[in-house]
């Protein structure tokens, strides 16, 4: 019986200008291949130690001293993978199918040792919030042998009833409202010549592992019941339709816009309550896509015109006079309670955190050019400004510079 190959699509970590692949390691024996935000707690991710320490002076035949020294340090690692596996990109010598990975400590460790300041700049921007939420992993073995994948066999055995069944269940899980298991599945949809549509579930937890796809066709009665009136199936059914019909290849600003809103989209089915976390961490990646996509459109790309500004702007200012109320009451507290010390009251910087929502300290610290990181001198010469901003913005004055400033304003 011959072998089934299976070729592995690693997923990448923009970095500054380098593209970083990784993995996720699930186990001594098993790894995963999914996106940032479907990684979970117990999954370690490491980098392709090809991609980190390509471009810093060391000759390709010497990058496995280099690996076999930070492995030492239990910041790198070989994987062994099982010879039905073979690496998109990625090309090795006959009868090896070992790579070497890093840790994020790893990365960090190669970056402040073998790159130039850009790029470690590039690296702290881009993985610092990984590399603190990982700060307690244990060192990494120095191989790691990946021969057995998690459900692999199980997968392979599978009758094409059962195989059904699950078909069903997945489907039911992805557009329905009913919580499902803790597995993660995905389903693609295609459309034959005849313009029927056809889709194939797919195992993501291991689907570089499945060797038996399953097709039915959408139409199908006696499998996709109900399915149909469901209305996320519907739109996923009138996309398909429009990209068989009228679709035009879009330019690459609109094309990261749709893979960002896929992004959402996946996340969104995929958990029935998605951490807020993940779904913000995408909003900025989401808006950059926004803001390259309006940079095309003349009319819209200067600042004194830009709709899209605009229109953020106006939600951001009811969103934050809406809770106007409440910031008053936070205020009149505090002045209850200092109505003795009126003339001795707290820094500036503690009246703004204790006041004030953090996400207006933060906007204006960064209109005006300035953050959290920024030298602290400079951010206490700021701060009083930042504080009278945020007093006369709330209708709520507390400073006795902010009452004669005002009062001035008032008479004039």
């Amino acid at each position: 019986m011959s072998l089934e190959i299976s070729t592995l699509y690693f997923p990448e970590w923009n970095v500054g200008n380098r593209k970083l692949r990784f993995l996720y390691l699930c186990s001594p024996i098993s790894f995963k291949l999914c996106h940032k935000h479907q990684a979970e707690e117990y999954m370690i991710p490491l980098f392709l130690g090809a991609d980190v320490v390509t471009q810093t002076g060391v000759r390709t035949e010497n990058h496995p001293k280099v690996h076999a020294k930070f492995a030492k340090k239990g910041l790198a690692t070989k994987l062994n993978f099982d010879h039905k596996f073979r690496f998109d990109r990625l090309r090795l010598p006959t009868g090896v199918n070992g790579l070497w990975f890093y840790s994020i400590q790893g990365v960090f460790q190669v970056a402040f040792t073998m790159y130039d300041k850009e790029e470690q700049l590039a690296v702290l921007e881009s993985l610092q919030d990984l590399w603190k939420s990982r700060i307690k992993d244990d060192p990494l073995d120095q191989v790691y042998d990946l021969g057995n994948i998690q459900l692999w066999e199980t997968t392979q055995r599978k009758s094409s009833s059962s195989n059904k069944s699950e078909v069903n269940e997945i489907l039911y899980g992805l557009t329905s409202d009913v919580p499902h298991r803790n597995w993660t599945n995905s389903a693609t949809v295609n459309m034959d010549r005849s313009g029927r549509q056809w889709i194939k579930i797919i195992n993501s937890e291991h689907n570089y592992c499945l060797s038996n796809d399953v097709e039915y066709s959408l139409t199908d009665p006696d499998h996709f019941e109900g399915i149909n009136e469901n209305p996320i199936f519907q739109k996923i059914k009138s996309l398909l339709r429009i990209s068989k019909t009228t679709f035009i290849d879009p330019v690459e600003q609109s094309k990261s816009l749709i893979i960002v809103l896929l992004d959402i989209i996946e996340l969104l089915l995929m958990q029935r309550c998605p951490s807020v976390s993940n779904l913000t961490s995408l909003i900025p990646q989401f808006l950059d896509c926004v803001c390259r996509v309006s940079l095309e459109d003349n009319s819209s790309s200067s600042l004194y015109g830009n709709s899209l500004l605009y229109e953020i702007s106006s939600w951001l200012g009811n969103r934050f006079f809406s809770e106007n109320a409440a910031i008053s009451v936070q205020v009149e507290e505090f002045k209850r309670k200092h109505i003795d010390h009126i003339t001795d009251l707290p820094p500036a910087e503690e009246l703004v955190t204790a006041l004030f929502p953090e996400a207006m300290k933060v906007l204006l610290l960064n209109w005006m050019g300035l953050s959290e990181s920024s030298a602290f001198q400079k951010l206490q010469s700021e701060y009083p400004i930042l504080l009278l901003i945020l007093e006369f913005a709330n209708h709520n004055l507390i400073t006795g510079v902010a009452h004669v400033l005002y009062s001035s304003l008032i008479c004039k």
